[in-house]
């Protein structure tokens, strides 16, 4: 997809909504449109967390939400924005968008293109003599990969926000061969964004397309009914590991995909191994409740995608500020949450995450299950 700057992406960016600034994207086309189907329903449920109970209304108001999808039967059931937004906004899903990335990965796998074994070099020979020399694309599909690496974008100094200072103008990649190792791979797990767009690297090097092209294969076998768009560096690799934007129903579909590995049409996309391996912690370390406290309590780390309980029945694309794409593999149900919380309070912010996860699991637990 061909680059262009200034376009503005709706309720949410990597700063103030308010005063969007012009960058660098490329567009991923809707091509084969597919809408879901919508058949409005009341729904009610009660959140208990954070000392009190609190209904619907008040919950979307406390995590500061934007927008909210709820999917059952693969019908759109309950749909609500927030003031002048709407079913046309593109959503920033900042960290959303590493769920979109597995789904990118696996595809590839399921091709025969690489294997979650390969080591990382094997395909990216760039980074012999770094810190991802030993790693395999298990490690960084896992977080798993020990490098020197603390995702702080507090910190205007850290590694994570010299990475996103190399988007719009600069060269993303060559800051990643400067990350160094730290610790053997797969006995610990730290979030860590260049893990990220080194997969993303890896993945264009076997398959031989790049970011926003791959995606816009998957918008088709989803049937994705708007363009989203990704942003790129000065070198047009695009930010796997954080930009993509997409409206709410598209990223339902998103989420949809990883309950079985098939859109919602039944075509087949993803192996049911790939899909099972998505959803479940490789490592006891990686379990529902094992992460530092500082990410949540309330979810583990698959591939890339973060399940919700210790069986891998319900899982969720999980975005800085309160960006969540989740699904229960049993009902079918899928939840998708765009929000806009304070991120320089990291108590708010935990909170915030926190509340979200309960209300996700109530809002799921709303929808009948199909073996009831």
């Amino acid at each position: 997809m061909a680059a262009t700057t200034g376009t503005r992406l709706g309720s949410l960016t990597f700063t103030d909504p308010h005063h969007e600034p012009a960058y660098r994207h490329a567009t991923v086309p809707a091509t084969a449109p597919r809408a879901l189907p919508a058949e409005a329903r009341p729904l009610e449920v009660d959140v208990v967390g954070a000392g009190r109970v609190r209904g619907l209304s008040d919950w979307l108001s406390e995590t500061w939400a934007t927008s909210l999808v709820v999917v059952e039967d693969d019908r759109v059931v309950h749909e609500w924005y927030a003031d002048g937004l709407g079913p046309d906004t593109l959503f920033l899903g900042a960290s959303m968008t590493k769920s979109v990335l597995s789904h990118l990965v696996g595809r590839a796998v399921r091709a025969g293109a690489l294997a979650t074994t390969d080591p990382v070099t094997s395909h990216v020979p760039d980074l012999e003599g770094g810190g991802y020399a030993g790693t395999t694309v298990l490690d960084l599909l896992t977080m798993t990969t020990g490098v020197d690496w603390v995702e702080d974008h507090r910190d205007p100094d850290s590694l994570a926000s010299r990475l996103l200072a190399r988007f719009p103008d600069g060269d993303s990649r060559a800051l990643l061969r400067e990350v160094r190792s730290g610790v053997a791979p797969g006995t610990r797990f730290s979030y860590n964004t260049a893990d990220s767009q080194v997969l993303d690297w890896v993945r264009e090097r076997a398959t031989g397309v790049a970011y926003a092209d791959d995606v816009a294969a998957l918008w088709a076998e989803l049937g994705c009914t708007h363009d989203a768009v990704v942003g790129v560096d000065g070198t047009g690799v695009a930010l796997a590991g954080g930009a993509l934007a997409a409206t709410s129903r598209d990223w339902a579909k998103v989420a949809l995909l990883a309950v079985d590995g098939r859109a919602d049409d039944g075509a087949p996309v993803l192996d049911p191994d790939w899909v099972q391996a998505a959803a479940r912690p490789a490592y006891p370390f990686l379990g529902v409740g094992r992460l530092p406290s500082s990410i949540t309590s309330f979810a583990g780390f698959g591939h890339h995608w973060w399940p919700m309980d210790a069986t891998g029945r319900r899982l969720t694309a999980d975005g800085s500020r309160g960006q969540f794409a989740c699904a229960d593999r049993v009902s079918r149900a899928v939840v998708v949450k765009t929000s806009l919380w304070p991120y320089d309070d990291f108590l708010v912010d935990r909170q915030a995450r926190d509340l979200s996860y309960l209300g996700l699991h109530a809002l799921l637990d709303a929808v009948p299950s199909r073996t009831s």
